[in-house]
């Protein structure tokens, strides 16, 4: 993970400012930073965060590059997930309570070197997301959702090109395909003991 490598309470850190960043929006206030935050969270970097109800996603929307400030990026992607995933309904306050909270700190995606039939050697299940790209698709899979799939390397592949609205194979022809790594940092149960996971 490099310089981008979280300590635990960073982590810690992160999912509650997610999770604020939501509650203040459900009622109807200004999210507030948290005080004294570590300087990590100034550095610009790629985050996702994921909402889930019932072990069922609920949202999961974040930012494969770093375009903007950790800080900025987790509180733009909680409010995202928890309001904007085209594929559900925003999140409601009487539900709130029973949403575990996800943060997913990802490292720069680096391009897989060519020829596509090595990209299965470069690809790790349950270190490496993925990222396929192709014109104006593109679609991404954190690194936790192949091994929660029991995917393997090619179905990974395939799954994230059909993610970004493409054929299955496309990284066979013309896709370009990115891998990356990510800190997962989750609450174990709706606003309770916050954790790494480790894949």
């Amino acid at each position: 993970m490099s310089k981008y490598h979280l300590l635990t309470n960073e982590g810690i850190l992160a999912v509650k400012l997610a999770r604020q960043t939501i509650e203040a929006m459900l009622n109807d206030e200004k999210p507030e930073r948290i005080p004294n935050l570590p300087l990590n969270f100034q550095e610009d970097r790629g985050v996702f965060v994921t909402l889930t109800l019932d072990n069922q996603l609920r949202g999961c929307i974040g930012y494969p590059y770093p375009i903007m400030s950790f800080e900025k990026a987790v509180m733009k992607a909680a409010i995202s997930a928890a309001f904007e995933d085209p594929r559900f309904f925003p999140i409601e306050k009487k539900d709130f309570g029973k949403v575990c909270v996800e943060v997913t700190a990802l490292t720069i995606p680096e391009e897989l070197e060519q020829p596509f039939t090595s990209y299965i050697n470069q690809i790790q299940i349950g270190k490496h997301g993925l990222m396929a790209e192709y014109q104006d698709n593109i679609g991404l899979l954190l690194p936790q959702v192949a091994t929660e799939q029991g995917w393997d390397a090619i179905e990974f592949l395939c799954q994230t090109c059909l993610k970004a609205g493409l054929t299955p194979m496309a990284w066979k022809y013309g896709a370009k395909v990115y891998r990356l790594e990510g800190q997962i940092f989750h609450e174990v149960e709706p606003n309770g003991e916050i954790v790494e996971e480790k894949l």
